[in-house]
């Protein structure tokens, strides 16, 4: 199963100030991350600073991938999923430094050994998560929710996973804001760590 094109149109001013169509096409940064066959990134666009400048600037997406928002922005993108395979579930652990290295950000990965999925990271952000096409399982530390299309997933700069357990790929949108961790939560992971050779 493959998902349609994803297809991104962007507005902007012209010199009198009304609204014009600036770009309509396809994304122009879609990547397929080596580490994880099947799973593909289409960036749609980001913010640098809150409030967002509203211009008619450069287009964000271009350049590396990056997976948490820019300090003070945001970052919109639509991932394609592929099934969980027995390998992947015995052996991925291994290969998450390189995945999470491949998309900007090796220290979000937080597997160790007892890890509940190959998967687990976190990012200091809130992320709005879309089940779009498919099926997917969040997993928490100690607890998974099943997800269809339409669920919405409000994460927290939690510990988590995705597991695509259906046989089929799955396509979610996910919206990042970045974010500061209240300093009780920060203090508990500092306190959990200690000794903690991650």
């Amino acid at each position: 199963m493959s998902f349609a094109p994803i297809r991104r149109i962007v507005t902007g001013h012209d010199a009198s100030g009304r609204a014009v169509v600036a770009s309509d096409g396809p994304l122009p940064t879609v990547v397929e991350i080596a580490a994880i066959p099947g799973t593909v990134f289409h960036e749609v666009w980001s913010t640098s600073e809150s409030p967002a400048a509203v211009n008619n600037g450069a287009d964000p997406t271009i350049g590396p991938l990056t997976l948490p928002p820019p300090n003070g922005g945001t970052r919109i993108r639509f991932v394609d999923i592929p099934p969980d395979t027995p390998e992947f579930l015995a052996h991925g652990a291994e290969s998450m430094h390189a995945a999470f290295s491949e998309v900007g950000d090796a220290k979000a990965s937080t597997v160790k050994a007892d890890s509940p999925h190959p998967l687990m990271h976190r990012t200091e952000s809130i992320d709005y998560g879309v089940v779009i096409e498919g099926e997917m399982t969040l997993i928490l530390d100690d607890t998974e929710v099943a997800l269809a299309p339409g669920s919405v997933v409000i994460q927290r700069g939690t510990d988590h996973a995705w597991a695509n357990r259906s046989g089929r790929p799955c396509r979610m949108l996910f919206v990042l804001i970045d974010g500061l961790y209240d300093p009780a939560i920060a203090a508990a992971f500092a306190a959990s760590t200690r000794g903690d050779a991650r």
